[in-house]
């Protein structure tokens, strides 16, 4: 079994009357299958009201199932006897920081969960240095967080959660309240706490380019996968991911409409450099070809 693991997973928003009686039901999330392995970093793509948040959202039993079962490192979401150690396994990271910044000064912020689980204090001093470091916001330990930028912010978020040790960390939009330096400080810190502590991620996002890195993109329409693979994989269906009105990055738009003009460029490019590397073996072949 894997870190997380989702079956038939459904979920069913309600709303209910002033007589206590359902008056409407919509189903965001629809029979969905999930199996991430310890380690990996999963992107969850998707437009608005894809249920790619609420998804989230079962991930560390914000909500539980309305059918079907998530299992977080073997502990069903539903168990309310387990819901302190689903929490502490799969961290969450949210949209606004400020909703999860509570301290005044940021190390105390960032020792706040682990001091509400009962670790020593010494232990906390170490995890509140360690996981600043890790985020790149050590020197920032001693700084009101309202003084920090958004970008920043999002950053110490993170190490609060990191803090608390967890096996995965789910972020939910984590980037959809910044600008483009804040995105990739804190796309950078996802990917370094993969590479180097080995923690599961889970990145929920709507930023194409967030993605290009992850070891599976799982793309969601309607409640419901719409495809999922490598992000080269994904990335190559740019006609089918159009039809859904969803994007891909930049320059694998750009590569699939010089291939439709009649350039030989593979499908999937992710990355300038890999577009650049194309075109140029392209000149060289001409070249030769003119010779």
């Amino acid at each position: 079994m894997g870190i997380i693991e989702a079956r038939k997973l459904i979920h069913d928003y309600q709303k209910i009357g002033e007589d206590g009686k359902v008056e409407a039901s919509y189903r965001a999330v629809d029979g969905v299958d999930l199996d991430v392995q310890p380690g990996q970093f999963i992107a969850v793509l998707g437009h608005n009201g894809s249920g790619k948040s609420t998804l989230a959202k079962h991930l560390n039993a914000i909500l539980v199932p309305t059918g079907g079962t998530v299992f977080v490192d073997g502990m069903d979401t539903k168990d309310a006897e387990k819901l302190n150690r689903i929490r502490q396994t799969a961290g969450m990271v949210f949209q606004n920081p400020d909703n999860q910044i509570v301290g005044t000064v940021v190390d105390e912020d960032v020792g706040f969960g682990p001091e509400n689980m009962g670790v020593p204090t010494e232990e906390i001093i170490k995890r509140v240095e360690e996981s600043l470091k890790t985020v790149g916001m050590w020197e920032y330990r001693d700084h009101s967080p309202n003084r920090l930028s958004g970008g920043q912010k999002q950053r110490v978020a993170i190490a609060g959660v990191m803090a608390m040790e967890p096996k995965c960390i789910v972020f939910d939009e984590p980037t959809a309240m910044l600008d483009p330096v804040g995105r990739k400080e804190v796309i950078r810190a996802a990917q370094k706490l993969n590479r180097e502590k080995n923690v599961t991620i889970i990145l929920i996002t709507h930023y194409m380019e967030e993605v290009i890195e992850a070891d599976r993109v799982i793309v969601m329409d309607q409640g419901k996968i719409l495809m999922q693979g490598t992000p080269r994989e994904v990335f190559s269906r740019v006609e089918e991911l159009k039809e859904h009105r969803l994007d891909v990055p930049q320059v694998t738009m750009l590569a699939h409409e010089l291939k439709k003009s009649g350039l030989d460029i593979p499908e999937g490019i992710l990355t300038v450099k890999e577009l650049a590397d194309a075109v140029e073996r392209i000149s060289e072949q001409e070249q030769k070809n003119g010779n």
